[in-house]
């Protein structure tokens, strides 16, 4: 678990700088403005859904499974991709990011494993 929190404090910690510089008017290539934040939202998201289920649960064995986070991107995808720029000019579909949700959902689920491995051999 360590390794998924240390990784997720990471990609806050990165988000919260970059967002913080953009406000500033530090400008960035743009595949940064455009992608950055689609590639961390799924990996920040899902760590804090897992880490509320933990709070609320008193049950840190529980995970989230392929299917959880599937759900859960496909509906950040819909929301973001199809549903938003339809009312918000601010948001245009892109294809793009949704595999980059999907990119970041498939590495929060590595790292999740990767965690309960290092956990099961540990004495």
């Amino acid at each position: 678990m360590r390794l998924l929190n240390a990784t997720f404090i990471l990609y806050a910690l990165i988000f919260i700088i970059f967002e913080a510089l953009k406000s500033t008017g530090v400008n960035f290539p743009e595949w940064t403005t455009s992608y950055l934040n689609d590639i961390l939202c799924m990996p920040i998201i899902l760590t804090i859904c897992l880490k509320m289920v933990h709070y609320l649960t008193k049950d840190r064995s529980i995970k989230i499974s392929i299917a959880q986070a599937l759900v859960l991107t496909c509906f950040y995808a819909i929301y973001f991709e199809l549903i938003l720029p339809q009312f918000v000019d601010r948001y245009t579909a892109d294809l793009v990011d949704v595999l980059l949700y999907f990119t970041g959902a498939t590495l929060f689920l590595c790292l999740q494993a990767s965690a309960n491995m290092k956990q099961k051999t540990l004495p």
